[in-house]
């Protein structure tokens, strides 16, 4: 076996040995950055995805039908409901909504029914996945 000395340590070395180069741990560096910069947009696109997700008031299969003040639907006319939202909230709109705001365009009382609705949402249901991707801790 033959020895050479290891310039970092001024020791002698075997040949045999691996001793990294210095190219070699810039080489693996690189790689690290590189896998960094890769997962980290997919972080955000999948920030700026939940953001624009939908949540129908109510989901198609009870379109027509009113949304009562503990978020359960109920016949068109009933007394103290809502009639549906006109169109979907986003992601954005119904999580500024879980933190005090109403929801746009609607009063405080129908705001509130509304996020009950949401709040009642079950897997298979429109918006369920968005209201489940907004309630995860980022």
């Amino acid at each position: 076996m033959e020895n050479s000395e290891n310039p970092a340590t001024g020791e002698g070395v075997a040949a045999d040995e691996t001793v990294p180069s210095r190219r070699r741990m810039l080489a693996l560096g690189a790689v690290g950055v590189s896998a960094a910069l890769t997962i980290r947009p997919a972080f955000a696109q999948t920030a700026v995805s939940v953001m624009n997700c939908e949540i129908p008031v109510p989901d198609v299969t009870a379109a027509g039908q009113y949304i009562d003040a503990s978020g359960k639907i109920v016949p068109p006319g009933t007394k103290g409901a809502f009639p549906g939202a006109p169109r979907p909230f986003t992601g954005e709109e119904v999580k500024r909504a879980f933190r005090g705001r109403s929801l746009p365009g609607t009063t405080y009382d129908q705001s509130q029914a509304y996020l009950q609705y949401i709040r009642r949402l079950q897997a298979g249901q429109s918006g369920f996945t968005c209201f489940a991707s907004i309630q995860m801790p980022r």
